[in-house]
């Protein structure tokens, strides 16, 4: 058989939160049938929906069938282009260094200032401590919890001033 790059795209309404379970059990039965699903895809912040990459709607139809938690096939289907900015695209490396002064964005020190005492690119993960706290402690954070607010060479060339 002929394979065509123009599958077409449908989107499945499941139950909130059961996404997970729902393209495991989607996959498992496409597999069994030996249907043509290419591709299951669930986008981040999108709750109740899954994304199906099938033949025709036909396939789609069949790998859903009898599936706990999945309610319906949307009747059309979409283009990628319509939906292309559910996905994540690569990601940009963010350059901490050790004494950067930083923004925690998320987590319980939400909005404290902290400054950077260790970097551990690998893991993503930095190290940092509270500003404004009495005594200095060591607290690990994602990457992804922060955003850099000023350099260390911005502090230096302030004090040069």
């Amino acid at each position: 058989m002929e394979v065509s790059w123009d599958n077409m795209i449908f989107i499945l309404k499941t139950t909130a939160n059961r996404e997970d379970q729902v393209m495991d059990f989607v996959e498992a039965n496409a597999r069994k049938k030996k249907l043509q699903i290419y591709a299951l895809a669930r986008p981040h912040g999108l709750r109740g929906y899954v994304l199906i990459e099938a033949l025709d709607a036909k396939e789609a139809e069949l790998a859903v069938k009898g599936i706990p938690y999945a309610k319906s096939i949307l009747p059309k289907p979409v283009s990628y282009e319509e939906i292309e900015h559910m996905f994540v695209k690569e990601k940009t490396k963010m350059i901490v260094k050790v004494n950067d002064i930083v923004e925690i964005i998320s987590g319980p020190f939400k909005r404290e200032k902290a400054k950077v005492k260790k970097v551990d690119e690998a893991k993503e993960e930095v190290v940092v401590e509270l500003l404004e706290a009495t005594a200095p402690i060591p607290i690990p954070l994602k990457m992804d919890a922060i955003k850099v607010i000023r350099r260390e060479s911005e502090e230096e060339q302030e004090k040069e001033e």
